[in-house]
């Protein structure tokens, strides 16, 4: 191990600023970078509460001698930079050489660790005091953090609920263990264990985070691009068959050079590499790790390095390319059943229709109804009317959302980011028709299910909503119509079924009575409109119908 060292001035001044520990998981996020640099094969976190009480972070990585560990808690002082030109040149996750005395300032710090000699070392801070003594442990780091915020009462009180403080650590965990494959990963909360990766690769370690219907329809690959200038771009992973999908980008887990990041630009790019695979309204669970030279990459750019550029515009197109590729050569069958309730969704409603003076004519491919209206002939999407009419009619009901109860309980297996979601949106869940419990780690019991239009959702529809209700900057309404929106879309006509003139008709009437009938929830049109006008010049026929 290099040793540590303090930074010089220059070196200080071209770094960005450094981490502020807000949350819990910015304790976790620092202690575990430090044990994959230090080369750790095995990492064990535990978290007590919502952080504040306890974090330990053990892990089995070279250690330091006496004299580093007692430099380490200093400000600006780092074993991983050498001087000015190595910022432009970063190799580790951490290099500003400010994460333990940042956690120090606003926590009782402990940090035990041996290099591998015969003694250890045991450096204590707290409230500005650094005691250091000798202690036994085997080679590897462990440190403790505890009373976090304790001395920053108005950073406490801003804290979520222990649930959600812990289900944003379980959420980075998860990213960490998958990104880093080869590593063993563990994650405790009050003394029970969430979940654990083996260390033995990308299965495996998505059978841990996730469950063996996720891990058993997947694909490893690697691929390898060149910029034309000797610099290789490799990416690999592991990708999720098409029918393993959910309803947001934050299960396709990205990393740059190790580093874990929620980079939208990467995440289209994987996206975008499933190509028409994908409904428009779904996205994949995935593993892309992309491997860049150190000068390639500048992760000095964001004060948290939350984010990085690339010297290399073409990144996200090698990306796109890789998961383009991986998924040609991959047998991707998949069989379903289409459902739906016609017959509930088309019962007419009170009131005039905008519709009603509408004629269905004929339909177009089993997709379009064709309609006479006055002067105009309308082709009607009926997939999108459906979907509209289903969509208004769950937002009537909001708020006494009808369930079903499911006997007996179905046991779905979850991520651990998942599991600890269902008891920290126990509330959400309720309103919108759902009763689910965790037990056993990261089994969860669905004992009732909504059963909007008169369709009872499938259990397995937990995981859309929890991904619906984990976003960030949505307010509970928000969230909650755009859950409405895919669950009116399930249950929609489909491409390919035929329709007789009655039912149309129907449809026609029960789309006019809707608040908003010119588009569905998603802002596609449901009709496009071609008045008489357009015909006859197209047709050549001058001013007259009949000439």
């Amino acid at each position: 191990m290099t040793q540590i060292r303090r930074l010089d001035p220059e070196t200080k001044r071209r770094i960005a600023a450094g981490e502020v520990v807000t949350r819990p998981v910015d304790v976790v996020r620092e202690l575990v970078e430090n044990s994959l640099d230090a080369g750790a094969s095995r990492i064990q976190v535990a978290v007590d509460g919502d952080g504040t009480d306890l974090i330990r972070v053990r892990d089995d990585g070279h250690g330091m001698r006496r004299e580093d560990a007692a430099l380490a808690v200093e400000r600006h002082t780092t074993s991983k930079l050498s001087g000015p030109d190595d910022v432009e040149r970063v190799s580790t996750l951490g290099f500003r050489g400010e994460a333990l005395p940042s956690i120090a300032q606003v926590a009782a710090l402990t940090v035990t660790t041996n290099d591998g000699g015969p003694r250890g070392t045991r450096v204590h801070v707290s409230a500005g005091r650094v005691e250091t003594e000798a202690a036994g442990r085997a080679r590897g780091t462990t440190v403790e953090v505890r009373d976090l915020f304790s001395n920053r009462p108005a950073r406490r009180k801003h804290l979520s609920s222990a649930k959600a403080e812990f289900a944003r650590v379980s959420k980075l965990l998860s990213r960490y263990a998958l990104c880093h494959a080869d590593t063993r990963v563990s994650l405790s909360h009050d003394g029970r264990e969430t979940f654990s990766t083996p260390g033995s690769g990308d299965t495996d370690a998505l059978l841990g985070v996730y469950d063996r219907t996720v891990a058993g329809q997947s694909t490893t690959f690697s691929f390898v691009g060149d910029d034309g200038d000797g610099d290789e771009a490799r990416v690999d992973g592991i990708l999720c068959y098409p029918s393993v999908t959910r309803a947001t980008r934050d299960h396709v887990h990205v990393a740059v050079n190790g580093r874990p990041l929620a980079d939208e630009s990467l995440r289209r790019a994987v996206v975008a590499g499933y190509g028409s695979l994908l409904a428009g309204d779904r996205a994949p669970i995935a593993v892309v790790r992309v491997t860049l030279p150190p000068a390639a990459v500048d992760h000095n750019v964001h004060p948290a390095k939350a984010e990085v550029s690339f010297r290399d515009d073409a990144v996200d197109e090698y990306v796109e390319q890789a998961v383009s590729e991986a998924l040609s050569t991959a047998d991707l069958r998949r069989s379903g059943e289409v459902a739906m309730d016609l017959e509930t969704s088309l019962q007419p409603l009170d009131g005039e229709s905008r519709l009603g003076d509408v004629t269905v004519i004929g339909q177009f491919r089993e997709l379009y109804l064709l309609c006479a209206a006055g002067d105009e002939l309308l082709v009607v999407d009926q997939h999108a009317a459906h979907e509209r009419i289903n969509y208004e009619r769950l937002r009537a009901a909001v708020g006494d959302v009808p369930s079903a109860e499911v006997t007996p309980p179905v046991t779905l297996s979850v991520s651990a980011a998942e599991a600890s979601l269902v008891d920290a949106l126990a509330d959400d869940l309720r309103a919108l028709g759902y009763e689910a419990s965790t037990f056993g780690g990261r089994a969860v019991r669905v004992s009732r299910v909504p059963a909007p239009l008169g369709r009872t959702a499938a259990p397995e529809s937990l995981r859309t909503v929890l991904a619906a209700l984990d976003g960030d900057g949505e307010t509970p309404a928000d969230v909650r119509d755009e859950l409405l929106k895919d669950l009116a879309c399930h249950p929609s006509l489909k491409a390919g079924e035929t329709l007789s003139t009655e039912v149309g008709e129907r449809l026609l009437d029960r789309l006019g009575s809707c608040e908003q009938p010119y588009a569905c929830p998603h802002g596609r049109p449901t009709i496009l409109a071609l008045d008489e006008e357009t015909l006859v010049r197209g047709f050549e026929r001058g001013n007259t119908r009949l000439g």
